[in-house]
């Protein structure tokens, strides 16, 4: 409390005590407080609302509340009868800063979060007594804390029958952090909407947004960037906070461990002033940090760069990037058409949802902008399948697509503690099947001294693993495909896609998820694991 607001409360405790006719304290000039411990206990003080202020000479002055009852000050008077008993009005903060002497808070001890190989129920209890110690703000910020410094992508908050829990996802995998009781759960919900902008007693899911520094108890500045998605569920609100933890300086094409191949193809790409590229996969996948690479590769004074986002997630100078909020009726289709009066050379759509949206970006592609979006489907070859479905047999609006970009992040196994493993004769033959399939034009040299390798463990990489990286599909529009393309849609599916596509050069996500382990960089459980 600042000293201006405690003299007006001050001030205005005094004249209460006048219209009351009782005398007053200032409690804020008592330079030394006494604390009279053997008088009264602690949840006597708090219930009694009076604090012993001073003993002298058989008089015992106690300092009240303008809210403490005078059958209080009966009671005290008629338990201490071996004193005179005055009693004294006192300010609220008066009250709570002699409380604080009494009853100061526990100090809280903020461990650094651990993850460690299989359910470790000592670390998860300690957690679990931290955060309930503590207040909303603090267990927030905290969690966000210990997540940033994880690595974590997102942080699960799951209600159940009989309080919450929480969960990290740490290159992929979630883990279990901490359980919560009903009551310190509805604290912590309660929080969370305060900040992100959202009610705890909608009935509908909802989409806010934290950017903000919290100071915590200990003085510690905590800085929250993250998106929430909420949703009620049968025991309370679930909600995956996703955290916005990216630098810019490291959302760059040079960045993203492409081969050389696909940089030049994605480069050359790009470079050309129409089409429409789709960088496609399921949530965190990495979609959204591709395509915020190639905004930057973009970003230069020649070109116009308009993004439409729900949400804005990363703000990036140069670009204008305008927000879609789904929740208010708004479409993306709608907003495009909006921005492309606004004369643009590049457009970023952040998903294509529907028919609509697809329509307008292959228009647009093909009237003279660059357009780049994210779509959800399985693979490259799955999204086409799924775009011609949408936009029906219209071959013009298939030569406006350029590139079909599908990933997956792979956990990198960490090369310290990794340990060769021999596949059996079944695997191996698994194996030379997928390699055979190759037609890319691809490096496989290494192929005659390859290994097969498992994760070991360490204290600092306890599952084996250090950070994450994407194998990919690029799909891009060869004449062979195209030609394909001018087929009706109903001769089309995804598997004569994806063959097409193969014999022209491409290499597949599982192909290149296999390469990657037989260098070494992840296991082939890895890769079954994500791929299916």
């Amino acid at each position: 409390m600042s000293q201006d607001a405690r003299l007006d409360e001050e001030r205005s405790t005094a004249r209460r005590a006048r219209v009351l006719n009782m005398s007053y304290v200032d409690t804020s000039a008592i330079a030394d407080k006494n604390l009279f411990k053997q008088l009264l206990t602690i949840p006597e003080l708090r219930q009694l609302k009076a604090i012993p202020l001073k003993i002298e000479d058989r008089t015992m002055t106690f300092g009240i509340k303008t809210t403490t009852p005078n059958s209080t000050m009966q009671n005290l008077t008629q338990r201490f009868m071996d004193y005179k008993v005055n009693f004294s009005i006192i300010s609220d903060t008066g009250f709570n800063d002699y409380m604080l002497l009494y009853d100061p808070p526990k100090k809280i001890e903020y461990k650094d979060i651990s993850i460690n190989k299989g359910a470790d129920a000592a670390t998860i209890e300690q957690i679990s007594y931290t955060l309930s110690q503590v207040r909303a703000d603090d267990m927030l910020a905290y969690i966000v804390q210990q997540s940033f410094r994880l690595g974590a992508s997102d942080i699960h908050l799951e209600s159940k029958v009989e309080g919450a829990r929480i969960r990290f996802r740490v290159h992929g995998v979630l883990h279990s952090i901490a359980n919560l009781t009903k009551e310190k759960y509805r604290q912590l919900i309660s929080a969370l909407a305060t900040t992100a902008n959202i009610s705890t007693s909608a009935e509908t899911d909802q989409t806010g947004h934290i950017n903000r520094t919290f100071t915590m108890a200990t003085g510690e500045e905590v800085n929250v960037n993250l998106r929430v998605e909420s949703v009620p569920a049968v025991n309370g609100i679930d909600a995956v906070l996703r955290l916005f933890n990216f630098r810019s300086d490291m959302m760059r094409i040079d960045k993203l461990n492409l081969s050389d191949k696909e940089q030049s193809v994605i480069k050359d790409i790009i470079a050309r002033p129409t089409g429409l590229v789709l960088i496609v996969g399921p949530t965190g996948s990495g979609k959204t940090t591709t395509l915020y690479s190639i905004l930057n590769e973009l970003n230069n004074d020649e070109r116009k760069i308009i993004t439409l986002e729900d949400p804005v997630e990363y703000q990036i100078d140069g670009i204008s990037q305008i927000p879609v909020v789904s929740r208010d009726g708004q479409s993306f289709g709608e907003k495009f058409r909006a921005v492309l009066r606004l004369d643009p050379d590049v457009i970023m759509v952040g998903e294509i949802r529907d028919t609509d949206t697809a329509k307008v970006a292959l228009q647009a592609a093909l009237t003279g902008h660059l357009v780049l979006s994210t779509y959800h489907a399985s693979s490259a070859a799955a999204a086409l399948t799924r775009l011609m479905d949408a936009i029906g047999d219209n071959p013009l609006y298939a030569s406006a697509i350029r590139l079909i970009q599908a990933q997956r992040l792979i956990r990198t196994l960490d090369d310290s503690t990794k340990k060769e493993i021999q596949p059996s004769p079944e695997l191996e033959k698994h194996l030379q099947s997928i390699i055979n399939s190759i037609h890319a034009d691809v490096d496989m040299s290494f192929l005659s001294s390859a290994k097969l390798y498992k994760p070991g463990s360490s204290p600092e990489y306890p599952f084996g693993f250090n950070g994450q990286f994407a194998i990919r599909e690029l799909l891009t529009m060869t004449p062979e495909m195209r030609k394909l393309l001018l087929r009706p849609s109903r001769e089309l599916s995804t598997e004569i896609i994806e063959n097409v596509a193969i014999k022209e050069g491409m290499l597949t996500m599982k192909q290149d998820g296999v390469l990657k382990a037989l260098k070494g960089h992840t296991t082939y459980d890895e890769v079954s694991r994500v791929i299916g």
